[in-house]
């Protein structure tokens, strides 16, 4: 068995800067190859930053609808192998046993060349509505979205990974992952809220990338009212968004940032501020 590795890595190169050569080295995001299995029968590989596993794996469970709650995994073992990690799930019984019928289904799918249909359902895939009639001021958001850039401690010694975050405005405060691929960081985020019971419907996710229509579903099973992110949407994701009644706020800068849908639940006034 060897050593999970650390989320980041020293590595060598050779610099040019204003016409010099030096040699030097740079931190740079580790990508690990992560195997997501159930009850020791293999579902997916995934190439993920090797740190808050747990959370990923029962993030990344129930966004693909594997489980319903965090609760229906029993254990999850963290295992490090040869070119890469595993992460080992032992379901409840119902739920094991759904698994089972779902992989009959793909096996006969794939059988008889309907793969490619499968992967259509999948995209366009029914997500349960969010009806949450939580407000956030505009001064909120944008503080927020600041707090999770000093947050980032990983990409602070990389500049090179994602993040997503919760924020709850109740509570004033900020649920933060860092992840190479940004679907794996907002899974991050979903199996660590579910993991300690809370609810996202109380608060707003928060981006650091684009939103494209992956991460719109997986906040909309999730039940997150409001999705903030620094970069744009797609006009897919867009539709997405206002077809699920969740607030999409992007290109998020240090001025201000855009409302594409439901903006009923931002309060721009001044006045609204309360934190």
């Amino acid at each position: 068995m060897t050593q999970v590795p650390d989320p980041a890595a020293q590595i060598a190169s050779i610099a040019f800067r204003s016409g010099a050569v030096a040699a030097t080295a740079r931190t740079v995001p580790e990508e690990t190859a992560v195997a997501l299995s159930y009850d020791r029968v293999g579902y997916a590989v995934m190439m993920t930053t090797p740190c808050d596993l747990v959370d990923f794996a029962t993030g990344f469970s129930l966004s693909e609808g594997i489980v319903d709650r965090a609760e229906d995994i029993l254990d999850c073992e963290i295992i490090a192998v040869e070119g890469g990690i595993e992460c080992r799930m032992r379901l409840a019984s119902d739920m094991s046993a759904r698994l089972a019928r779902r992989r009959r289904h793909l096996a006969g799918a794939l059988g008889c060349g309907l793969c490619g249909l499968e992967s259509l359902a999948e995209a366009n895939r029914a997500i349960p509505p969010v009806d949450s009639a939580i407000t956030l001021s505009a001064t909120q958001i944008m503080r927020a979205m600041r707090d999770m850039a000093i947050a980032q401690s990983l990409n602070q010694r990389t500049h090179g990974v994602h993040a997503a975050a919760f924020f709850d405005p109740a509570a004033r405060s900020l649920l933060l992952r860092e992840d190479v691929g940004r679907h794996n960081a907002l899974d991050k985020v979903g199996g660590a809220l579910a993991r300690i019971g809370a609810s996202a419907a109380r608060g707003a996710v928060l981006m650091t990338s684009r939103v494209s229509i992956e991460l719109i579903q997986k906040a909309a099973i999730m039940g997150a009212p409001v999705i903030v992110a620094v970069s744009v949407p797609t006009a897919r994701a867009v539709r997405l968004a206002d077809q699920a009644g969740i607030t999409l706020a992007a290109i998020a800068r240090d001025d201000g940032f855009e409302v594409f849908t439901h903006h009923r639940r931002i309060e721009f006034g001044a006045q609204s501020d309360v934190a």
